[in-house]
């Protein structure tokens, strides 16, 4: 078992996540996508979207077109699905959320009961796909956001069992393919059992997060009931590859003892010392280094809410208050984030942390 201290876990965690050294920023979106797992999507759009803020805080400013073709493109380089939450995934990990598919398919309902019209969506789809809600009678019924029409909820229960997938975004409304149509071959074929299917997440998460808890690597699969107990096996048997290691200062693992491991780490992680520069970033609350709080403020030592849901009287930062990270640590947030034009998100300067220009205040 390998003994690493709180500050060597958080450089670790900062060079897997792709804010540590210069090779991290090798092979563009679509190289980050694959390292970090999975972007969250959120509707929120301050400075941008979450998902380019994700990109811009580890490559810089690359243009918003070069970030969308990595997400969304014919042939579709990554896929929409639930992981974390709403994410953008490499279309690679189609095969390993077949067990989530297949608990949608038997559980037959989502947020909404599934209407009858769910086969007449889906020969629409196979007809004159792609298509958008808009395309097949609208998203809504005229209340509420969760007052879905029939046909909105009948298109996003294909998309949860794997019928249809998002191949792009049009205004921020999803593009519905058949999966036939827009997944590679060998991939749909790929026919894996949902241990098969939780072993490998759990790795991908493992490797992503660099250093994590049992509780980190069940948020960010998002596994309950039999198929978290699926990630535990793989991480005792030792099928998901990565190996326990104790953290100081980290809680204790239960039934671990005080001196047992009370955390998980990439092998490949352990093998050399973290080196090189820090990016110096606003985070968008959604990125994955800071999307957990428990992980955010035991890793950082940042308690941090996002307020945008949080009546505006009772806000302490502010709508969209990004943390911002320097020197390998969180050193504030900015309240007021706004485009500057003389610092970009992402810049290796650690210097400038200090001293950055207009609304980005410590």
């Amino acid at each position: 078992m390998t003994d690493l201290t709180a500050d060597e876990a958080r450089r670790i965690i900062l060079r897997a996540q792709g804010f540590l050294g210069a090779t991290a920023r090798g092979g563009g979106v679509s190289a980050m996508l694959r390292r970090v797992g999975a972007v969250q999507l959120d509707t929120i759009s301050v400075l941008a979207r979450s998902h380019e803020l994700v990109a811009y805080a580890r490559l810089g400013p690359v243009g918003r077109s070069v970030v969308e073709r990595a997400y969304w493109d014919d042939p579709a380089r990554a896929f929409e699905y639930w992981c974390h939450a709403a994410c953008i995934l490499p279309i690679e990990q189609w095969p390993l959320y077949a067990f989530r598919r297949r608990a949608y398919r038997e559980r037959r309902f989502r947020w909404h009961e599934v209407p009858p019209v769910v086969d007449k969506v889906l020969e629409q789809v196979r007809s004159d796909g792609p298509i958008t809600t808009a395309d097949i009678g609208g998203a809504k019924n005229g209340g509420p956001w969760w007052d879905w029409s029939d046909t909105k909820i009948a298109i996003e229960f294909l998309l949860d069992i794997g019928e249809v997938v998002c191949t792009r975004r049009v205004g921020w409304r999803r593009v519905y393919e058949l999966a036939e149509r827009a997944v590679p071959a060998d991939l749909l074929a790929q026919d894996l059992s949902d241990d098969e299917c939780v072993t490998r997440l759990t790795t991908i998460a493992g490797r992503s997060l660099g250093v994590a808890t049992r509780a980190d690597l069940v948020d960010f699969t998002r596994v309950k009931g039999g198929h978290a107990a699926m990630l535990d096996e793989a991480l005792l048997s030792g099928a998901a590859g990565l190996v326990p290691v104790r953290v100081s200062g980290w809680p204790a693992r239960r039934g671990a003892g005080a001196d047992g491991p009370n955390a998980w780490a990439d092998p490949a992680a352990l093998e050399s010392e973290p080196r090189g520069r820090h990016r110096t970033t606003p985070l968008s609350p959604f990125d994955s280094l800071i999307w957990e709080r428990a992980r955010a403020e035991r890793v950082f030592g940042l308690n941090h809410r996002l307020e945008a849901y949080v009546p505006k009287d009772k806000r302490v930062h502010g709508y969209f208050a990004m943390p911002v990270l320097a020197g390998g640590r969180i050193i504030g947030r900015s309240t007021r984030p706004a485009r500057a034009p003389r610092w970009s998100p992402g810049r290796s300067d650690s210097s400038r942390a200090a001293a950055v220009p207009g609304p980005w205040r410590r």
